[in-house]
């Protein structure tokens, strides 16, 4: 059965920095790329980061140069460094595995920054 759980949101001021976790199981970590998505309420999920299998990191502009992404495939967890946060920041947290066989996404983990 695979599982992924999340930790490390909560609330910050702006400015501030969090770092999320998502530990993986049941699946072979290493074949499958990871991101990580958010959903702010009255908004479209969408990505803010996304990891390959070899490695190679993808951010869209809204979070280049603050979030940074990065994987331990011997701990199977990949993680979300956020710094200098913004209230428009603000949303539900989801790390999610996906290659050519399927995906899987966690839990969710709300992330408030307070201005």
């Amino acid at each position: 059965q695979v599982q992924l759980v999340q930790s490390g949101g909560g609330l910050v001021q702006a400015g501030g920095s969090l770092r999320l976790s998502c530990a993986a199981s049941g699946l072979t970590f290493g074949s499958y790329a990871m991101g990580w998505y958010r959903q702010a309420p009255g908004k479209e999920r969408e990505l803010v980061a996304r990891i390959s299998s070899g490695g190679g990191t993808y951010y869209p502009d809204s979070v280049k140069g603050r979030f940074t992404i990065s994987r331990d495939n011997a701990k199977n967890t990949v993680y979300l460094q956020m710094n200098s946060l913004k209230p428009e920041d603000t949303a539900v947290y989801y790390c999610k595995a996906f290659n050519g066989e399927g995906s899987y996404e966690a839990q969710g983990t709300q992330v408030t920054v307070s201005s």
